[in-house]
């Protein structure tokens, strides 16, 4: 499966099919949010929404909840949408946000 993400994220075209969930070619704040939660959800092993120091990599960090993660990865998304359409094209999806 792995090999499969990596490949997939080859191109900027082939990384927004990861998210874009109706296939609409755009990705809208909730595809983005959802698919960047589901990394968030398996490592919160006991879920209970928030991730314990345990629960980090490296057992070290801060607890952060699910709310607090989510409301970093909605900030995020309009750093991205650089145009502020309201969704994500290919192009915006594969730059840093600023």
């Amino acid at each position: 499966m792995a090999a499969a993400q990596a490949h997939a994220q080859s191109t900027p075209a082939a990384y927004l099919q990861l998210f874009d969930h109706d296939g609409d070619g755009r990705v809208s704040e909730q595809e983005y949010v959802d698919r960047l939660s589901a990394g968030f959800l398996a490592m919160d092993s006991n879920h209970d929404g928030t991730l314990e120091p345990s629960e980090l990599p490296g057992r070290r960090g801060r607890a952060v909840t699910l709310v607090q993660h989510q409301a970093n990865l909605r900030r995020q998304f309009r750093k991205l949408d650089r145009n502020h359409d309201g969704v994500l094209d290919a192009r915006e999806l594969a730059q840093p946000p600023q």
